[in-house]
């Protein structure tokens, strides 16, 4: 192998070490890919869509609203965060209140019309009045009828659970947009 050669590959492997390194920080630290399975957040997110989820996001910085991904024990879930430490929880008569205040929430409003097709009905039973503890938030799917969240089987979610915040969905390519 002559010396031109043997730089070369030697600028190759520098290059390509370089760039796995790059890729390793950015996933571990800033963005990350993630794959939504189930309905639970339906239609806002597809079972199978893929998002970009930015780990970046300061976990003080949370909004009401948000949609975050949470680390579970054995899964990761994709839910809206809906009430932060502190909070006090109703929901009655299918409407939500925080703090004693009622909360408007669009996101909702697919979910109501296929209900009222269906012949009437909730998106979601009354509950609460529920206070969030400290550094913990209340969370809910949009597809309040077939999502597994606070209310029923994750309780409270741990502020350092929350990975990050969901970005966008970049596949499938025809449905490329924001999530929040």
């Amino acid at each position: 192998m002559n010396t031109n050669t043997k730089k070369e590959l030697k600028s190759w492997g520098k290059s390509l070490f370089i760039a796995l390194g790059i890729s390793f920080v950015v996933r571990t630290f800033l963005v990350a890919p993630y794959i939504v399975e189930g309905a639970s957040m339906e239609p806002t997110l597809h079972n199978h869509d893929k998002i970009f989820v930015n780990k970046l996001h300061l976990k003080e910085d949370f909004k009401r609203g948000e949609i975050g991904l949470i680390q579970g024990k054995t899964e990761n879930y994709v839910k809206r965060i809906i009430g932060l430490p502190g909070d006090t929880i109703l929901m009655k008569d299918d409407q939500l209140y925080v703090n004693g205040n009622l909360t408007e929430e669009p996101y909702l409003s697919h979910n109501r019309k296929l209900t009222e097709q269906m012949g009437g009905g909730r998106l979601t039973g009354d509950f609460g009045p529920v206070n969030v503890p400290k550094n913990e938030f209340f969370v809910m799917g949009d597809n309040r009828l077939y999502s597994m969240d606070s209310r029923n089987g994750l309780g409270f979610i741990p502020r350092d659970e929350i990975v990050g915040q969901s970005e966008m969905v970049y596949f499938p390519f025809k449905n490329v947009r924001k999530t929040n």
